[in-house]
């Protein structure tokens, strides 16, 4: 477990750097107590990480649930009485675990996960760019399109034109170079610039910016610009940053809805990032989603216990961790570590780190989650994977990323349908027989209801006095409907004159009088030919 330590231990520091600002900014949208998204990360890692069977995936307080929290704690109570609907949403996803519902994560197409994860890159791009230069720093950690301010993610980059903090943007510029740097160049030139990480290179170049610029009119840096984690004076003051549930409310009918809303939702958001997650992972591992349900709900409890907010797999630490070069569990355990000990022993020196110089880290991140060249890569495999993949970024971009991957989802049935529909069968025209055009028609390996439309627009376009040889050789399921609609043509093929050849593994007949009694069935969904 700990022969990949080299490459664990530098993805955690990464991992660390990005999850810091992402705990703290969901807590603050959530309106919940700041250290509360802190517990949550903490939690994700040591917790999740420890239990879960993803070797890449890292959890923690996930921006797709801020609202939901928003709005819970208010219809509620308070955050106390939140709390104890994060502890039962947390046993609920233990038996979504016990019930085997992590299921679902396969019923994804890749179109949608590809898509999902470009729209995360896109949005955590635009989120970032005025944070990356010194405007409206809370905007940065609200990843869906519309704001609590009631501006949106494009109007922000508008305001941002005129509001620029030189010293945000510099640092930041010079944090984002040194990046692309240290990954493109210098990292192929030493194994020094492998094992010392360049996210960790440029937060100490920004503690260090923000140590000489203080003072100077231009280039200096105020707190608004800066990490905020909440620093306790002595113990007393440390415990007493933690949130207790409770559970006087628990037969509150209202909690239990917020409860199972949250289960179901992080549940859905975990499964999704597992499987996008093991997509990015170069070596393709496969996570376990129910082991990982039965995690996710481990941790949501105990995260509900001390104050935490709830937790899911988060697919920007995941990535992350991937870009990093992590390779086992202990990458997501030691992050987790990493924040435990630095909110008790150095708050103020993380207070010291620019956020321009953490968004030029996130840039990064979302730039290798929406690279240009998979669009054309989707755009080459064709409608039927690209138009799932580009519906899924759009509704990402200006939805959020249930909505989003919900759209990709109908788009992607819309596509299974429409193909059903145009390969139900093939229809070859070939000479005269006997006076008479023939006609082989020949059925699909399963043939469902859906195919019904463009079977029965087939049969009733024959024209008179055809000769139609019907193969059925390598079909192994008929749905029942199928059957009825060839039961009604044989008695109208008659009247139109038009003779049938039946071709199946059962036999050959010539014009059937009736489908149903050729093969002696009974109406059920599926008929089984072979």
């Amino acid at each position: 477990m700990f022969k990949n330590i080299k490459n664990d231990l530098p993805a955690s520091i990464v991992v660390f750097f990005v999850a810091l600002p992402l705990c703290l900014g969901i807590a603050l949208a959530s309106g919940a107590p700041l250290f509360s998204g802190l517990i949550a990360g903490i939690i994700g890692g040591i917790v999740v990480g420890g239990l879960s069977g993803s070797k890449v995936g890292v959890s923690g307080p996930a921006a797709g649930l801020a609202a939901i929290v928003l709005t819970a704690i208010g219809t509620l109570g308070g955050y106390e009485n939140f709390l104890v609907a994060v502890i039962l949403g947390g046993a609920i996803q233990i038996l979504f675990g016990i019930l085997k519902g992590g299921i679902i994560a396969y019923y994804f197409p890749s179109s949608v996960i590809k898509g999902m994860l470009t729209g995360i890159g896109i949005i955590i791009i635009l989120k970032q760019i005025p944070n990356f230069f010194g405007y409206d720093e809370g905007s940065a950690w609200d990843l869906g399109f519309f704001e609590i301010d009631g501006g949106n993610t494009f109007s922000e980059l508008f305001a941002m034109v005129n509001n620029i903090t030189p010293g945000a943007a510099l640092i930041g510029i010079i944090s984002l170079l040194l990046l692309i740097l240290w990954d493109k160049v210098l990292s192929k030139k030493s194994k020094v610039f492998e094992i010392i990480q360049g996210p960790f290179v440029v937060v100490v170049l920004g503690i260090l910016f923000y140590t000489f610029t203080k003072g100077n009119a231009a280039l200096s840096l105020v707190d608004k610009h800066m990490v905020n984690v909440p620093i306790p004076d002595d113990i007393s003051s440390f415990v007493g940053q933690f949130s207790f549930p409770n559970f006087g409310v628990i037969t509150n009918m209202e909690v239990w809805i917020v409860a199972f809303t949250i289960a179901l939702v992080a549940s859905l958001e975990t499964l999704l990032c597992v499987e996008a997650s093991d997509k990015l992972d170069p070596e393709k591992n496969v996570t376990p989603t129910n082991r990982e349900l039965l995690a996710q709900g481990a941790g949501n409890m105990i995260s509900g216990l001390i104050g935490g907010l709830p937790i899911t797999q988060v697919i920007v630490r995941s990535s992350a961790n991937i870009q990093s070069g992590g390779k086992t569990k202990l990458s997501a355990m030691f992050h987790g570590f990493l924040l435990l000990i630095s909110v008790i022993l150095i708050p103020r020196l993380l207070n010291m780190i620019p956020l321009s110089v953490l968004a030029a880290i996130l840039l990064v991140v979302g730039f290798k989650l929406a690279k240009p060249s998979l669009f054309m890569k989707m755009y080459k495999l064709g409608w039927k994977q690209s138009v799932p993949f580009v519906v899924t970024v759009v509704g990402i971009v200006f939805t959020d990323l249930l909505v989003g991957i919900g759209l990709g989802l109908g788009v992607g049935i819309v596509v299974i349908l429409i193909k059903s529909y145009q390969n139900s069968h093939f229809l070859h025209i070939e000479d005269q027989s006997n006076g008479k055009h023939k006609i082989k028609m020949s059925l699909a390996e399963e043939v469902t209801f859906f195919n019904k439309g463009a079977i029965l627009k087939e049969l009733d376009s024959l024209p008179r006095d055809t000769y139609l040889e019907f193969d059925v050789t390598k079909t192994r399921y008929l749905d029942y409907d199928i059957i009825e609609i060839l039961d009604d043509f044989a008695f109208k093929a008659k009247e139109r004159n038009i003779d049938i050849k039946l071709i199946s593994k059962r036999g050959i007949v010539e014009n059937p009088d009736s489908f149903i009694e050729f093969f002696k069935l009974r109406p059920q969904s599926k008929i089984s030919l072979s």
